[in-house]
């Protein structure tokens, strides 16, 4: 739609089964947790995944959202032919200030649905981060929320030690 100068590149929606649904503003808050993450995993990361800020991934023809934050299985062209599919993903993180519920009820259904083996989403009102994985039709299988003074790893990179606070800030 961008191409056909439907949207601009800067418009801020995503495709939603089907739907192009405006995404929710980025505030201050929401903003620097993606950048934490960005740093926290930057240098955690080195060449074992490519880092990706608020990219497209392709889940079907109806739905291409624009998840904050993922690590995607090394490329050397950078997914530069096409963006990333489910299969390409090691982690998959959306950052919500104001759209938990959301992000909770429409997106994690999606991404189960689509096959995304793990996603966070960092709930930065409650100051928690929930991991889901173990993804199925009707939703992720299993689940454990993080908070301050506790510790995550991604299951593709276990050797990740990371503290709560490093995510929540």
């Amino acid at each position: 739609m961008a191409q056909a100068g439907i949207f601009s590149e800067d418009d801020r929606v995503e495709l939603i089964e089907g739907e192009v649904v405006a995404m929710s503003p980025i505030g201050s808050r929401h903003a620097a947790c993606v950048k934490r993450l960005l740093r926290l995993f930057d240098r955690s990361v080195g060449d074992r995944a490519i880092v990706s800020v608020q990219d497209p991934i392709r889940l079907s023809e109806r739905s291409e959202p624009q998840p904050d934050l993922m690590l995607l299985k090394p490329r050397s062209d950078f997914y530069g032919q096409a963006h990333p599919g489910p299969a390409d993903v090691l982690l998959l993180i959306e950052v919500a200030e104001t759209s938990a519920d959301s992000d909770r009820g429409v997106k994690l259904a999606l991404y189960a649905r689509a096959g995304i083996s793990e996603v966070w989403l960092v709930d930065l009102e409650r100051e928690r981060v929930e991991l889901y994985w173990n993804p199925a039709p009707g939703g992720y299988q299993e689940s454990r929320t993080v908070g301050r003074g506790e510790r995550l790893a991604p299951q593709a990179l276990p050797d990740l030690d990371i503290a709560g606070e490093a995510v929540l800030g």
